[in-house]
């Protein structure tokens, strides 16, 4: 019989720092605590330089905000915190496998890690099922439950020819 860990993705590795355990911790305890909140169970940490710069918890139902993840909530405070849109130098920790969406915000903030606890399988034990989404967007986009379509207009590029043109752009 296998354990979760051992399933496609989630085998775990050598921590690539030493204090990877003890940011885990304060992520799990983060998600434990965000729980008694009333919070869903998930938290996370993000890091740099050896300094917590922002620990959050799931806020979907709080803020009714599906978008609200506890590490897209970690980098949007971290980012706030550090005026910065890139967290470069910085690692993500995770109480849990961050899902599609956030693991798509971790890519796009440029965290130099993301170190999670528990995996997608633990999660899905609990009713958090992330597999449908990971299966999802590895499908046609024409076997979607909900269409996502190209419609072009004839202005369609117009935002992008006026950032292109703009000298002052912040490139990301």
């Amino acid at each position: 019989m296998s354990s979760p860990s051992d399933k496609p993705g989630t085998r775990s590795v050598t921590p690539g720092d030493p204090d990877d355990g003890v940011w885990l911790a304060r992520a799990v305890e983060v998600a434990t605590r965000n729980v008694a909140d009333g919070g869903g169970p998930f938290g996370a940490v993000v890091v740099r330089a050896g300094a917590e710069v922002a620990a959050e918890g799931n806020r979907v139902t709080r803020d009714l905000d599906p978008t609200a993840h506890a590490e897209v909530v970690a980098i949007r405070v971290a980012c706030r915190a550090l005026n910065t849109f890139s967290l470069a130098g910085a690692t993500l920790y995770a109480s849990c496998e961050p899902c599609p969406l956030c693991l798509s915000a971790a890519l796009w903030a440029r965290v130099d890690r993301v170190v999670f606890a528990a995996n997608r399988y633990d999660a899905e034990r609990a009713g958090f099922d992330d597999r449908e989404f990971y299966e999802l967007l590895a499908r046609d986009r024409s076997t979607w439950p909900s269409p996502v379509v190209e419609h072009r207009i004839a202005r369609a590029v117009e935002p992008f020819e006026a950032w292109r043109a703009l000298p002052s752009r912040d490139p990301y």
